[in-house]
């Protein structure tokens, strides 16, 4: 008797488990690659800007970010030696340091998008735009897209799980 439920109820099962994990997958990717978006704008304007002659500190905003605190996005400019010239991010009240090997990935008129943690609990989602003379960092805190895609998990696991459940009661139901 087990045997014939588990023989029916299984392929059901990992139709369920597959269509969460997509859901799941689908819905963080999105959640993920969205979290880029007002960065991609930033970087990609103050590097037309400094292109233009602009100088770093004209297209750096005034106001320093707090990495380890703030949401606010922030902006840090490198020059051709990739060394920092302005930025406007802070982390223990300095200038953080950010990978500057990323930069082989953001050519001139190119561009690239990382995860960087600079300390633990620190997480930013960071777009690196390169521009003739340097390059152009922006980044903001991934704090709340990772409390969305926390909800997402668990969203996914319930419905998951209600769904092992409703094929079980199916399955059982189909049987008598």
């Amino acid at each position: 008797m087990l045997w014939q439920f588990l023989r029916r109820w299984l392929p059901l099962a990992v139709l369920a488990t597959v269509l969460a994990g997509t859901v799941y997958t689908v819905g963080q990717q999105i959640l993920r690659s969205d979290a880029n978006d007002p960065q991609v704008q930033l970087a990609e304007d103050a590097a037309a800007r400094l292109q233009g002659g602009a100088a770093p500190s004209g297209v750096v905003p005034l106001d320093e970010v707090d990495v380890g605190a703030s949401l606010a996005p922030w902006l840090i400019v490198y020059d051709a030696r990739r060394q920092p010239v302005a930025g406007s991010a802070r982390l223990h009240g300095k200038l953080p340091d950010y990978p500057t090997s990323a930069f082989d990935h953001a050519p001139p008129g190119g561009r690239d998008a990382i995860t960087w943690q600079p300390e633990p609990g620190v997480r930013s989602a960071t777009v690196i735009v390169g521009f003739k003379g340097g390059w152009v960092v922006s980044g903001r805190s991934l704090r709340l897209v990772e409390e969305r895609e926390d909800l997402l998990l668990q969203l996914a696991l319930l419905g998951w799980l209600a769904a092992l459940g409703a094929t079980a009661l199916v399955v059982v139901a189909v049987r008598q």
